[in-house]
Parts: C-alpha cells; sequence; structure tokens
C-alpha cells in the first residue's frame, strides 16, 4: 500500500471512532509524518476517562501533532468500582490509574499541575506552575466540580465530617473510614440530588453495596437514602433487587415521599428535608448538586446551568472556538455523564481536532454506552444505549438499548457482575493503558 493511501486508511478508520465499546484499532504505524511545527499542538486539561482517552487518540491519529495533558494527580483513582472500595471489597490502589503508557508509549507530555485561567482569545493556557502553555487546540475534560453554596449548611469544611465521596480519592477513604468506625444499630443516611449529576445510578448502587458491607459486619445497620426526585435510573431493579437480597435494611424516600434535603448540619450528622423533617445519621453522606470543573467556567465556556453546551458532532464549545469539552462537564443529554460516555466523546473530539488540524472533515459520529451497577459483588445488573446524531442533536434510537431482564436468573445476574469487572478492566486499559 502506498503511503498517500495508508493516510487515507488511517483517517476513515479515526473517524469512525466514537462508540466507547470500541477498544483500540488504530496503529501509529504508517501514520504521514509531519513537523511538529506545521502538526500543531493540543493541550489537554484532565486526565480522566475522558481527557486521557483524547491525548491518546489524537497522538494515535497523528502521531506528529504535539499533545500536553495537564493532570494535578500522579495517580487517577476512577468513581467507577469506588463503591466497592467503601464496601471492603477492593482497594484504593485497585482502582488507581498512571500515565507511564501514555508518556512512554504515546509520547504526551505529561504536565502535573492545576490549568488555573484559560485566555481563549490569544489561545494560553496557565498553570499553578506559573508557566503558560500556547495551544492549537484545547480539550477541557474537568469532570465535575461541587456547587458549594447549592445546600445549606454543606461546604468543604462540611465534606471532611460528612464527605460526598463523589470524586474519588481521599474522600473515598474518609467515607470507608467512617464506615469501618460506626457503631452497629446506626444507621448510614446518603443524600441524592436532583438530575443532572455524575452517574446517575452511583447512589444507588452504593447504597447497595454498603448494605452488603452492613450485612457481613454490622447485622443491625441499615442505609436510608434521601432523595431529590421521585424516579432514578434502574429504579425498577434496584428496588427489587434490595427486597430480595436485604429486605428492609435499605429504605428510599423521594421527593413527593419529603425526601429532598434542603439543609446539613455536618457536626451533629442531621439533616433536614423540604418540610422540616429531621434525620440524624451514623454516617452521613451527602451528594450534592453538582457542575462543570472550575476550568470550564474560567474558560468562558458554561452557561447558565453550569454545564458546558458543545456542537455533538465534534465537542468544540458552543461559547468558544477551538476548545473541545468531553466527559461529565457537557451538556450531551440523553448520553450520561459517565466515565462509558466520556471515553467515547474523547474518542469523537480526539477524531475531529486531527481532522481540523490536517484540514479534513469527519462524519457524523456514534456512540454507546453500557452501565453496571452491582447490587453486591455476585448481583449485577445493567443499563445499555445507543446514540446517534439526528439533525445535529444526540438521540437515542427507538428499540435500542435496554435493561437487565428484571425476571432474570441468578446465573444472570452473577454473569452480570462478571461483566462489569470485565468491562472496567477494558475501558481502564483503553483510557490508560497497561500499567507499567
Amino acid at each position: 500500500m502506498s503511503e498517500e493511501n495508508k493516510t487515507l486508511s488511517r483517517r476513515s478508520l479515526l473517524k469512525g471512532v466514537g462508540a466507547a465499546s470500541l477498544l483500540p484499532i488504530l496503529s501509529a504505524c504508517g501514520a504521514t509524518a509531519v513537523s511538529k511545527g506545521t502538526a500543531g499542538h493540543v493541550v489537554v486539561v484532565g486526565g480522566g476517562f475522558g481527557g486521557a482517552t483524547a491525548a491518546k487518540y489524537i497522538k494515535r491519529g497523528n502521531p506528529a501533532i504535539a499533545v500536553t495533558l495537564i493532570e494535578p494527580k500522579k495517580t487517577f483513582y476512577t468513581c467507577p468500582f469506588s463503591n466497592l472500595v467503601l464496601a471492603g471489597e477492593r482497594s484504593l490502589d485497585s482502582i488507581g490509574h498512571n500515565y507511564q503508557e501514555l508518556k512512554e508509549v504515546y509520547g504526551v507530555e505529561v504536565v502535573h499541575a492545576y490549568a488555573e485561567d484559560v485566555d481563549p482569545v490569544a489561545h494560553t493556557v496557565r498553570l499553578s506552575t506559573g508557566s503558560t502553555l500556547k495551544y492549537d487546540r484545547l480539550v477541557l475534560s474537568p469532570g465535575i466540580d461541587i456547587r458549594w453554596d447549592a445546600l445549606e449548611g454543606y461546604d468543604q469544611a462540611a465534606a471532611e465530617l460528612a464527605p460526598h465521596a463523589w470524586q474519588a480519592g481521599e474522600q473515598t477513604r474518609l467515607l470507608r473510614r467512617q464506615l469501618e468506625a460506626m457503631d452497629d444499630g446506626d444507621t448510614f443516611i446518603l443524600s441524592a440530588p436532583a438530575n443532572p449529576f455524575r452517574c446517575p445510578p452511583g447512589p444507588y448502587e452504593r447504597a447497595s453495596l454498603i448494605a452488603h458491607y452492613f450485612s457481613q459486619h454490622k447485622p443491625r445497620s441499615k442505609v436510608l437514602i434521601l432523595d431529590s426526585k421521585d424516579n432514578f435510573s434502574k429504579q425498577g431493579l434496584f428496588t427489587s433487587a434490595w427486597q430480595e437480597v436485604y429486605g428492609d435494611r435499605i429504605e428510599w424516600v423521594g421527593l413527593s415521599g419529603d425526601g429532598k434535603v434542603v439543609r446539613v448540619d455536618a457536626q451533629k450528622r442531621e439533616v433536614e428535608t423540604e418540610f422540616g423533617t429531621r434525620h440524624k445519621a451514623g454516617v452521613l453522606n451527602v451528594v450534592p448538586p453538582q457542575k462543570a470543573g472550575k476550568i470550564a467556567e474560567r474558560a468562558g465556556v458554561t452557561n447558565s446551568s453550569g454545564w458546558v453546551p458543545v456542537n455533538p458532532r465534534t465537542f468544540e464549545a458552543e461559547l468558544a472556538a477551538d476548545i473541545y469539552v468531553v466527559g461529565d462537564a457537557t451538556v450531551a443529554a440523553p448520553m450520561p455523564k459517565s466515565g462509558f460516555a466520556a471515553n467515547a466523546q474523547g474518542k469523537v473530539a480526539a477524531a475531529a481536532i486531527v481532522a481540523s488540524l490536517e484540514g479534513t472533515s469527519t462524519v457524523d459520529p456514534h456512540w454507546a454506552n453500557t452501565c453496571y451497577s452491582l447490587i453486591n459483588p455476585d448481583y449485577g445488573i445493567s443499563v445499555a444505549g445507543v446514540y446517534r446524531l439526528e439533525n445535529n442533536e444526540i438521540v437515542s434510537p427507538q428499540g435500542s438499548g435496554g435493561l437487565s431482564a428484571s425476571d432474570a436468573d441468578g446465573w444472570v445476574r452473577r454473569a452480570e457482575a462478571e461483566y462489569a469487572v470485565g468491562w472496567y478492566n477494558a475501558i481502564s486499559q483503553d483510557t490508560w493503558g497497561t500499567r507499567l
């Protein structure tokens, strides 16, 4: 095959990348060499599922493009499977990932610092180190930030007493220590927010796995979920599984039942609901309202919702040219705010950026998302979605996707728990690679 045909073949493959279920399909071999000066410089802020994937796939698409990944943490801990850490079924180290393969195999420059500001006119990013980077294209994958002003009494100091653990790492450690220290017979209270928020099924999987921990180590303790909504992801599957596996150990109170928490007293581990009911916890886990990570606001790409509207064909921000935003920070419904979706969006943005720097066009992307939730380590449920563009909007075609069967046999639930582990291993390798 001629070098020209190899290049065309590579570009055709890259344009088709979209569904996160695709593991690496591109090869750096056969790519047309372009000098660093003419290929361009891409800065990626955020080394999670979206940012690390974008950095990797830009280099796979055109190795001559200079890519700098800005990520303060040397080890990235994933929210997926962090609930197993809380339940004592996994170590925190088992959900930690580094950037060695991105650096050593793909040639991504990794800078461990905070991105403090973006100048979308000058095309620069200012870092906590004091240095400033110039970019041709910028990818922001900042994840979420907490709306500290949205829930009375809940600020950063309160989070050290009533952790949210919605950003994995130290908060995960803190909540795990509190669960271990709580008295048998005390109640674990989880306050769940209104939509949208990161990982829609996450609070309910957390409740399930903490109930599993209690069943083994604190048999008199219970779980109370106070929810700011009346419907949640995989609700029927969760509630029937709770009754089947845990009996009355888990209680869920929705919005119409006075489940909306409006006030938190972290010192007393108490919450107050909309109609004045007070609940006291042995351990209090507040999952607060959220918004796009701070750097998205600094870049001027968030709207009044606190999230980032994007062009769904490329994931370029609607409010600033040459800035692409992927992952939880985006407005991309009906795609959920999940690691799987972030990985898929990172690939779409990577394809669009490579094409824009090479002066070529892209095809309409498509995506898939599968979300597994564990009731206990041997009982899994899932929801799957397929998405495509129609009239420049993301839609889920009628009849696509679906839920686990409500009447599935036990071996199916066990199989789905195994599939969850396989999914986690595969997407982690696709995003960060094999640990070196």
